[in-house]
């Protein structure tokens, strides 16, 4: 990952060239400069040659490595000094280091003078030839891929609907990369399907799994019906829960017969049409469940089909392409086999070329030379999006094949370690995390890695990674010694000294539970996913630790009050730290310098109080917690001391004077809940205005009607998102002070956030408002006009059991999409429906309707 070391190195040289409090005393700061403008220089060249992998990369990148080794070894002994009185590097490494990339820059300038022989030596083509294990389940990719399988649609829904009462399993059996899953979720999803079952659950299973996980997972995808319970008392709730009411469950990505047996007994057969649809690539898993149940086995797609997949992949809805690249098109979904996966994944390379018949027979004669047999088609496919990625995407796309399989990974927390990665370059219109939520639309684009949820605002929520891409990304993670995966049950001294230098660990079903002797280790990321720890002492051991994510890890119940250990405070390269004590932070966070992320997944019901000295660590950028406490007054005199502080949420009774204002200035996510019996404090909610960058606001009010008498919020002039909860905070008749946010885009009003009998919207308001939800909080009566709301897209409304009707004129805004109606009363429903058939009248197809009628309040 030469790109990525070299993007490393030019932060860490910049930080030290540009911040004079640095704690690296350096006596000549040439072999610095030196090195920084090496770094910028050879990133330049790269970036020049995105289509060539080059016996000189392997190069560049150890030499950057070294370099960025040497010098966060030299800042480390001098805050810390090793214990082993011997140092790792000194200062004439510098040396050294700077003369390895002066010697590649001499060659980098033979190549870009075009040096004949030289030249050719330097750089060559490379394909890989190796095949990746198969592994089941094809990516979720959109409508689209359906195409050629609308029999198949039509077939799983006439039998998940059917007229038959007693409980049925459908199998869905077939290869992996087939659409089995594709073909699932679009069933599943339906909105026959939705409306024709009361409950849905789905849960992924895959080869790996655990009981408590597949409960788990079935409990999560029906939280509107289950809260969280104990792990023994889970099969008996879902029991309890599914008893009498029709319900569909999808068991997806069944390895073995003993998930079914293990599951079978929670699904009661009500008589009632209840089903459970079920995936496989197994076919003696697939006839286990109810051997007398047909199987649903996928087919491989003929040639039109493929070459229409391809084409809608590429061209979208557009009805007219370039007709030169029809039939060198049609070649290219022949070499996929019929496979939809390899189409869509080389629909995602054609997608990023120029759209010429030369561009497309470069792609044909890749894919005829390294598909000759079924067998590894779809490796060398793979392969060949790999290759088409431009630098800089390639090591956001390995980071994937660190998280396990059929890990759901939520897209803030990738942007937050890509960051503390430093795999982005800075740029002075963009922020580091807007830069690495472009990067991962565009790995979605190329269909490499594919969305779980999306937010209400269209963002990214959640991703996920196909089992033969992640594949992939171990193999070549491991070639290039990127990461590397421990499952070993046991950690020992011969493991350890293996993983010693590799520069990310990713922890599978290991027991951490003694200190490690892994001292001058070059690791810089640790990311747990084990579920028995009983300590965190082994990474006071790792000095150039960047990145500890032991968020997933669970450690032992008396672990769980006791402090952070002390030497986790002596990681002074620290970029981003996440774990899930309920303990409070120590003051020596502060220590932490570098800290970019503090995360914190709090256990129950407690908050985490901050310390005073979180004011000292002016390179924080998201403070996360369910429940902070109160954030403490700073020090006297101090300025500008979380200046790039991002994220702040939640924290508990947030004082919102002008001094913390004026020491936030780059806030852009506001989390705040007010609880409490104190109705004498004052918490200054009128300076949010003065919050000049906040983008996304939430705001929560648990307590006594006085309490909210105190808040008055006022809120800033850009905010693009907001959500109000409990205890009306706004009256309807001053939401106009909400309607005038010219640039608000996403309003969630929830828990009697507002209170009144009536709601009248004046043009000029909401002018950019697309999504608004109204949950157990709605007036009853609602009077506007369409062009009050020229540019919404969804409408929800929930628990909305005052609201008798949904103004008739809301159908006629033309950019609506959704009218979604949950647990209303009879008459809202009737509404809705009303509206849907005017509009269906009028020929306006585009609105869809979404009505849970099985759920009507019913006063």
């Amino acid at each position: 990952m030469a790109y990525a070391a070299l993007v490393s190195l030019t932060q860490t040289t910049d930080q030290i060239l540009t911040n004079k409090k640095h704690p690296i005393f350096l006596p000549n700061k040439q072999p610095i400069i030196s090195i920084h403008e090496y770094s910028i220089f050879l990133q330049a060249f790269l970036e020049d040659f995105p289509d060539k992998a080059t016996t000189l990369e392997v190069r560049i990148g150890d030499a950057a490595t070294e370099a960025e080794d040497t010098i966060e070894f030299l800042t480390s002994d001098q805050i810390r000094p090793s214990k082993y009185g011997n140092r790792r590097r000194n200062f004439r490494d510098l040396e050294k280091v700077t003369g390895d990339l002066d010697s590649i820059a001499a060659d980098v300038m033979l190549i870009k003078n075009g040096a004949g022989t030289k030249t050719a030596q330097l750089i060559g083509d490379f394909f890989p030839g190796d095949s990746v294990s198969s592994s089941p389940k094809l990516a979720s990719t959109g409508k689209n891929l359906m195409v050629g399988f609308n029999d198949d649609l039509i077939a799983v829904k006439s039998r998940l609907c059917g007229e038959s009462s007693k409980l049925e399993v459908i199998p869905i059996f077939g290869m992996g990369g087939i659409g089995k899953t594709t073909l699932a979720r679009s069933a599943y999803d339906d909105p026959l399907t939705m409306q024709h079952f009361v409950i849905r659950g789905w849960v992924t299973i895959s080869q790996h799994y655990s009981a408590h996980d597949l409960l788990s997972g079935l409990v999560s995808s029906m939280k509107e019906f289950i809260k969280e319970e104990p792990a023994q008392a889970m099969k008996q709730k879902i029991y309890q829960t599914l008893i009498g009411r029709r319900y569909l469950i999808v068991l997806d990505d069944m390895w073995s017969t003993k998930a079914w047996d293990d599951t079978k007994r929670i699904f009661p057969d009500n008589n009632n049409g209840s089903r459970i649809l079920l995936t496989t690539r197994l076919s003696d898993v697939a006839a286990y469940a109810d051997p007398c149940s047909p199987l649903h086995e996928m087919p491989f797609m003929d040639a039109d089909q493929s070459w229409d997949l391809l084409q809608q992949k590429v061209f979208g809805h557009e009805e007219n392409y370039p007709l030169e690249l029809e039939n060198i098109g049609k070649e290219i979904a022949r070499g996929c086999r019929g496979l939809p996966l390899a189409i869509v994944v080389i629909a995602g390379v054609l997608s990023t070329v120029s759209k010429t018949r030369s561009s497309w027979e470069e792609i044909s004669k890749n894919i005829n030379s390294t598909v000759g047999t079924k067998d590894g088609q779809i490796e060398k496919i793979l392969y060949l999006s790999y290759t088409h990625l431009p630098h800089h995407l390639r090591p956001c796309f390995l980071y994937m094949g660190g998280f396990p399989e059929d890990y759901e990974i939520r897209a803030s927390k990738l942007v937050k370690l890509w960051v503390a990665e430093s795999f982005l370059k800075p740029s002075s219109s963009r922020s580091f995390e807007e830069g690495a939520e472009d990067y991962l639309e565009d790995l979605v684009k190329r269909s490499l890695i594919f969305v779980t949820k999306r937010k209400s605002n269209g963002r990214i929520k959640s991703c996920s990674v196909h089992d033969l891409v992640r594949d992939l990304c171990i193999r070549k993670a491991n070639e290039e010694k990127f990461h590397r995966h421990i499952t070993d049950r046991y950690v020992s001294d011969v493991l350890l000294e293996r993983i010693k230098n590799q520069r990310r660990i990713c922890i599978a079903h290991s027991y951490l539970d003694r200190e490690t002797s892994i001292y001058g280790s070059s690791i810089r990321t640790v990311i747990c996913f084990q579920r028995n720890a009983s300590s965190l002492g082994f990474v006071g051991n790792i000095r150039l630790l960047r990145v500890l994510d032991v968020v997933d890890a669970n450690f032992s119940p008396f672990i769980l009050y006791v402090s952070l250990p002390s030497k986790l405070f002596e990681l002074f390269h620290l970029r981003y730290l996440a774990f899930s004590y309920p303990t409070t932070i120590p003051s020596d966070i502060s220590n932490l310098q570098n800290l970019q992320s503090l995360i914190v997944r709090s256990v129950g019901t407690c908050f985490v109080p901050l310390p005073r000295e979180i004011w000292r660590m002016p390179q924080l950028r998201h403070l996360v917690c369910r429940s902070f406490g109160p954030l403490p007054c700073p020090d006297e005199g101090a300025t500008l001391a979380l200046e790039n502080l991002q994220t702040l949420a939640v924290v508990t009774n947030f004082v919102c004077s002008e001094k913390i204002t004026e020491m936030l200035p780059n806030l852009r996510k506001l989390g705040i809940v007010y609880s409490g019996d104190d109705c004498y404090q004052e918490f200054h909610l009128g300076n949010l205005v003065l919050l000049c960058k906040l983008e996304s606001l939430k705001l929560e009010v648990i307590g006594r009607p006085h309490f909210r008498t105190r808040l008055n919020p006022v809120f800033p002039r850009l905010l693009k998102e907001l959500t109000l909860s409990g205890f009306g905070i706004i009256n309807w008749k001053d939401m106009t002070i909400v309607g005038s946010l010219l640039n608000l885009q996403v309003l969630k009003l929830r828990d009697s956030a507002c209170e009144g009998y009536e709601w009248i919207t004046n043009e000029g308001e909401f002018l950019e408002l697309k999504y608004l939800l109204i949950d157990n909080s709605d007036p009853q009566q609602w009077i506007t006009e369409s062009d009050h709301f020229p540019s919404l897209r969804f409408l929800l409304l929930h628990s909305c059991r005052n609201l008798s009707e949904i103004p008739n004129c809301v159908g006629d805004i033309s950019s609506l999409e959704l009218i979604e109606v949950k647990y209303g009363n009879k008459s809202l429903v009737d509404s809705a429906k009303q509206i849907e058939e005017e509009q269906q009248s009028y020929g306006n197809e585009g609105l869809q309707l979404h009505l849970h009628s099985s759920s009507l309040f019913q006063p």
